[in-house]
């Protein structure tokens, strides 16, 4: 008997946790934490419907805190490893991992300054030290490579393109009589043709496929990336003012500095300053640099000979908190980049407290904004944001380029369950808010006949 639960990325886009049970054996892909409201946060709280001792391994899709941000918790809880993750995803979890854990330090010291918690004192969901008790559970695995996790049963990773080192999970189990169940976890599927990394490899086909829906109603604005940003950044220069971007430190920060450089030197906006103000960013864009077996074609060329093509020519590397304050007294036209890319913390919230206010500020989104977060509310035109625990007015222009996303579309998620081999007996969509989730069950339904099932949180099914 081989059965699935739904521990997390159910009617949401955050908490990713897949706990399969097979031969005595429990594994778990993706250990993720809720991110966005108060109410999806507090379920980081609940103990899982297993001891985390039971578990045998924990396989991890990809760096994203909200498919491994759990680790460093569930190995607090009694989780002695392994965790096996791609070569690119364990050197990106060195720097997330402790930077999760330090905000949820800093989270607990400002509960603990307002007066404002459910525990008393207020506490960290997990701290520095269990940060770094969880990353010495990691084991690196390599795409392609056949890994066996039990006798009779093995994983295999395959590249998805969505940020670096992010990879499906084809799972393959032994049953009675010799033969084998497979499960397909999509992990987050990356986008064709964007630069830097290789695209998403096609799914193969299975017995059962998991697939994320995070776009799962939407086709991304066709237009192109560069223009939209240089309009924006044109726009912005005209009022002398500051351009903040909230910037995912993985992936976004990499393309958009990309894209900026690009348009410096080909003279389609002015050499105007640009500050790097996030030191996992800076981190990340070094494992991207050198991470040389995850490049496109265009990457591999322009380093080839000898361009550096996600440092323009004008950037400004910030390094301490004093140099990151300094930033406030400057003034514009210049180009603040800094997370976290839904303004849900870091440095950005400085920048965004101090700015907002000035109608001559632009604060530009380039990802995917979650119901609950600030900025999700900028863009849907609130007035006011609380940050620090204070309403902050939002006088300053805010833009999107929704087509600087990591995530495929509805089309491109389409495209990439096509080169199916094989049909899935049944496909759960998840990873998804419930309208995006259900309008891709109703798609794959239509496209390829495949029974479609959004499940629910912590719903368990026989396969």
């Amino acid at each position: 008997m081989v059965s699935l639960t739904f521990l997390g990325a159910t009617g949401t886009v955050t908490g990713s946790r897949y706990l399969v049970e097979a031969h005595g054996t429990r594994l778990l892909i993706d250990s993720g934490l809720f991110q966005g409201p108060k109410e999806l946060r507090l379920r980081n709280w609940t103990e899982l419907p297993v001891p985390p001792s039971s578990l045998s391994a924990v396989v991890l899709t990809h760096a994203h805190i909200d498919h491994t941000g759990y680790l460093p918790r569930l190995v607090r809880d009694g989780f002695g490893g392994p965790a096996f993750a791609t070569p690119p995803t364990v050197r990106l979890l060195h720097a997330l991992l402790p930077d999760a854990a330090r905000l949820q330090e800093e989270e607990a010291r400002f509960a603990n300054k307002v007066g404002s918690s459910r525990h008393t004192p207020a506490l960290p969901l997990f701290d520095q030290h269990d940060a770094r008790q969880a990353l010495a559970t990691l084991q690196a695995v390599p795409f392609g490579q056949s890994t066996a996790l039990r006798p009779g049963i093995e994983f295999r990773y395959r590249r998805q393109g969505h940020i670096v080192g992010a990879a499906s999970v084809e799972l393959r189990i032994k049953v009675t009589g010799g033969d084998h169940v497979t499960l397909y976890f999509s992990g987050d599927v990356g986008r064709y043709d964007v630069p830097i990394l290789r695209p998403p490899e096609p799914f193969p086909g299975s017995n059962y496929l998991v697939v994320e829906s995070t776009y799962g109603d939407t086709l991304h604005d066709p237009g192109d990336p560069r223009e939209q940003l240089a309009e924006v950044i044109t726009e912005a220069v005209q009022r002398s003012g500051a351009i903040i971007v909230p910037a995912f430190a993985v992936d976004r920060t990499q393309e958009l500095l990309y894209f900026l450089r690009e348009l410096i030197e080909d003279g389609t906006i002015g050499p105007l300053p640009i500050f790097l103000d996030s030191p996992m960013a800076r981190e990340a864009t070094e494992v991207y640099r050198s991470s040389v077996l995850e490049h496109d074609v265009e990457m591999r060329e322009l380093v080839r000979e000898g361009d550096r093509p996600m440092f323009p020519p004008t950037l400004t590397i910030v390094g301490s908190v004093e140099e990151s304050k300094r930033l406030n007294a400057l003034r514009g036209p210049a180009i603040i980049i800094s997370a976290s890319g839904m303004a849900t913390g870091g440095r950005v919230l400085h920048h965004l407290r101090h700015r907002l206010p000035d109608p001559a500020t632009t604060v530009v989104f380039v990802g995917y904004q979650a119901e609950g977060t600030r900025g999700r509310t900028m863009l849907d035109g609130g007035s006011e944001v609380k940050i620090f625990g204070e309403m902050v007015p939002v006088r300053a222009q805010v833009r999107s380029i929704p087509s600087l996303s990591a995530h495929a579309d509805a089309d491109e998620l389409t495209i990439w369950a096509s080169g199916a081999e094989t049909s899935p007996t049944t496909v759960f969509v998840t990873h998804g808010e419930p309208a995006a989730s259900q309008a891709l069950a109703a798609r794959f339904a239509e496209r390829f006949g495949w029974r479609c099932v959004v499940p629910s949180l912590e719903e368990t099914v026989g396969l």
